[in-house]
């Protein structure tokens, strides 16, 4: 079977908890991220939009250890395919071009209406919320998202977050099936 590979859209990098489960999946090497420097430069311009605490500088640190993480995310070269393709806001163009050059299967994204299937399907691609994503990768690879799942609750410190706490965050970012699965998987190994 192969890897799914997936281009992010923005508004999934915007989030620091999708962002750094996803980054933890991608290095259980479960699925391949891709994404732009266009895409990159919209996540951090909303987030210091909307978190004027946050520095530029440590979100851009943020930018390169992903880059880091994993290897052969960045996709460039899909400049040229923008003009060609049309989606309902030709703001969202770019990801789809970049989906094609990366020869990516789907693009997650909170914003599926700005992605539709007629306009995804003659390229092979489909925009899938991160809930369905993540469900899918946990159906897929249990052991290594309950592994990811751990490590990012070890690492999250300032403050520290229970397991609990952490299900409720994910269901408030909309990861309704996600969450479920997890609490299931909980109770049995309880």
């Amino acid at each position: 079977m192969s890897l799914p590979v997936a281009v992010l859209d923005a508004c999934i990098l915007y989030s620091a908890l999708l962002r750094d489960l996803l980054m933890r999946l991608a290095g259980k090497s479960i699925y391949f991220p891709k994404w732009t420097e266009q895409i990159h430069h919209e996540w951090i311009e909303n987030v210091l939009q909307n978190r004027p605490e946050l520095s530029r500088a440590k979100l851009e640190r943020t930018r390169q250890l992903m880059e880091l993480h994993a290897a052969d995310s960045l996709v460039t070269g899909y400049e040229a395919l923008i003009p060609h393709l049309t989606l309902p806001d030709v703001n969202d163009r770019h990801v789809l071009a970049a989906a094609v050059t990366a020869q990516a299967s789907l693009i997650i994204t909170y914003n599926l209406s700005d992605f539709p299937k007629r306009a995804l399907q003659p390229y092979g691609i489909a925009a899938q919320h991160p809930d369905v994503f993540l469900s899918s990768l946990f159906d897929t690879e249990p052991t290594a998202f309950l592994e990811a799942l751990q490590e990012m609750l070890h690492a999250l410190q300032n403050p520290p977050r229970t397991l609990e706490q952490h299900l409720d965050v994910m269901s408030e970012q909309g990861l309704h099936k996600t969450v479920e699965r997890l609490a299931t998987m909980k109770l049995q190994s309880n």
